[in-house]
């Protein structure tokens, strides 16, 4: 099982359309082969900045999904919206717990 955490700074006013961008990703994303779940985060000093969280069974899970329509759409909508690149980074899940 694999995260990417993908960091963002956005543009001064784009946080609700990214939100709203970001909640129809993840609900187009759901059930979808190797999908285990994920989470937008925004950082409680940073208005402006979010965080997102996805977790997959594997990379090539993540690939496969970045060449739908569905994630290609939100793309679309979320360019523009940022400062500058955003940040990615991979993850290996050493240890996963969750409350049940």
């Amino acid at each position: 099982m694999l995260t990417v955490i993908t960091r963002l700074q956005l543009k001064d006013g784009a946080e609700q359309e990214l939100d709203t961008a970001m909640r129809d990703r993840m609900s187009a994303v759901e059930g979808r082969d190797g999908w285990v779940g994920g989470q937008l985060l925004k950082p409680v000093d940073d208005e402006r900045a979010r965080v997102i969280v996805g977790t997959w069974e594997s990379r090539s899970h993540w690939e496969d999904w970045h060449g739908e329509e569905a994630f290609r759409e939100t793309r679309e909508r979320l360019e523009g919206l940022q400062t500058g690149p955003a940040e990615v980074t991979w993850h290996e899940a050493v240890l996963d717990r969750r409350g049940g």
